[in-house]
């Protein structure tokens, strides 16, 4: 199996198990809305450690996307193939954070059951600021995917390593996702109550994955895309055709579509 059908199967698992963690774990987490959330909360300490778990599964996947396609997208263009690394690390480590937040309730919700009345306020409070920080941990996670998926995509697009429809869908869905981290910042809101304008990237990146896994990143797209070997441009034509052919990656000699062109400029060809 060669490197791009590899990265191409490995890309469209992580996809897919990125978006199953974070459904579930949204489905598995309890209610943090209510007076009484913190009682819940502290009354189902499993439910939040497995909601725990899929959240920090996604976190793990999303910067696992990125990893996984640097070697072909570096070979296109470096500095969007950093950026998306970097980004998806961003994204992370901020779900991260608010996985922290979300563990750190159960403790104040079992405080709150036998603490006397004049605490119960000073211990909702502190819950409430542990609230906000998860909330605003994720916005930022959620902006940084933004980032960091649309540098790839732009790769997508321009190389055709997926269609063009495929990869303009991503970009279009991750600038909508972007609109609603803005609002959610300059409103003081959940960005996770935004559902419409998260929906697009959600059918579109099921849609990717499915393609990656059954029709893989386009070889034809990264044939040219090697650094160019100096024996292309200095060396005779079997040396040139043979540097092609290892940039390529291929055990096949393709021949150099500047062959011809470079010959007028070197009589020793």
């Amino acid at each position: 199996m060669n490197s791009p059908r590899r990265t191409s199967i490995a890309t469209g698992g992580l996809f897919i198990v990125a978006t199953i963690a974070a459904i579930a774990a949204a489905a598995v987490v309890p209610s943090l809305t209510g007076s009484d959330y913190l009682t819940a909360v502290a009354d189902q300490p499993d439910r939040l450690a497995a909601a725990a778990l899929l959240y920090l599964i996604a976190a793990a996947s999303s910067v696992g996307i990125a990893i996984a396609l640097y070697p072909l997208l570096t070979r296109i263009n470096t500095a969007l193939a950093v950026g998306s690394v970097v980004f998806r690390t961003i994204e992370a480590v901020f779900y991260t954070a608010a996985v922290v937040s979300l563990l750190s309730l159960p403790p104040l919700g079992r405080q709150l059951a036998t603490a006397p009345a004049d605490d119960q306020a000073a211990i909702q409070a502190i819950a409430g600021t542990l609230l906000g920080m998860r909330e605003h941990s994720t916005m930022v996670g959620v902006f940084a995917f933004t980032v960091g998926a649309l540098m790839y995509y732009i790769v997508f697009y321009r190389a055709r390593l997926v269609p063009r429809w495929l990869s303009g869908w991503g970009i279009a869905a991750t600038l909508l996702m972007m609109t609603a981290c803005l609002v959610s910042l300059f409103s003081d809101s959940p960005v996770t109550g935004y559902t419409l304008l998260f929906l697009p990237i959600l059918v579109q990146e099921l849609v990717l994955a499915g393609w990656l896994l059954v029709k893989g990143i386009s070889p034809s797209a990264l044939t040219w895309t090697a650094p160019l070997d100096s024996s292309i441009v200095t060396g005779t034509n079997a040396e040139r055709s043979a540097a092609v052919a290892a940039s390529s990656g291929s055990s096949t000699a393709r021949p150099d579509p500047a062959v011809g062109v470079l010959d007028l400029h070197n009589p020793k060809s």
